[in-house]
Order: structure tokens, then sequence, then C-alpha cells
């Protein structure tokens, strides 16, 4: 991979950009935490070249929120456990959003007649 090539990925929020040291400290947290998640299966790291652990914006986002529900008490595999319902609900509602609007789109007469 190139220079260029890594500019290009500094907006993609699956590019496996933090080392776990980076990640520990940018969540305000220790490594273990890191590694107990992944453990928990709460997410997976990719590995570089040399087997370091490296992770994404969107697995930092996802640490953060557990994070969050460990700082209040919740254990961890139990916090692990919410946070994937969460973003499962969350992707369940954008599906049903998607097909609500292929629907109303496909159908515009029924749309317009509930009102």
């Amino acid at each position: 991979m190139t220079a260029d090539d890594s500019f290009g990925r500094l907006d993609d929020d699956d590019y496996p950009a933090y080392t776990m040291g980076r990640a520990a400290e940018m969540l305000g947290t220790t490594q273990g935490f890191l590694r107990a998640i992944g453990e928990a299966r709460l997410i997976t790291p990719l590995r570089s070249a040399g087997g370091h652990r490296r992770y994404s914006r969107y697995q930092l986002r996802i640490a953060a929120r557990a994070r969050e529900l460990v700082d209040h008490g919740t254990p961890i595999e139990a916090a692990c456990r919410i946070v994937i319902l969460e973003d499962q609900l969350e992707e369940a509602q954008r599906i049903n959003a998607e097909y609500r609007c292929t629907a109303e789109s496909a159908n515009p007469t029924t749309a317009a007649g509930d009102g």
C-alpha cells in the first residue's frame, strides 16, 4: 500500500488504523478492556502483518459504548450483549425504513390516501 492509498482510507470507518495502545488511550481505558471485549466477541480487531491488533473507528465507537455501560456498573459480558442487541435493532430499523420507502414509492396512492 502506498501513502496515496492510505490517505484515501482516512475517512473509512472500517479501516483498521489504530493500534491497541492508541485505541485504549483514545477510549480512556486499558488494553485489557479491549482484549476482554474481543474475547466476548463484541469486536474482532484485524491484525497487522506483524500480528498486532488494529482497530477501526467503527470498532472504537462500539467499544466506547461498552465502556460506558461497564462504567455504570454493567458486567462486561452483559454490556457486550446489550451493545450487540442495540446494533441489531438499529440495523433492523434501517432496513424497515428502506422497505417503507420502497413500498411508498411503488404505491404512492396508498401512502397519500392514509392521511
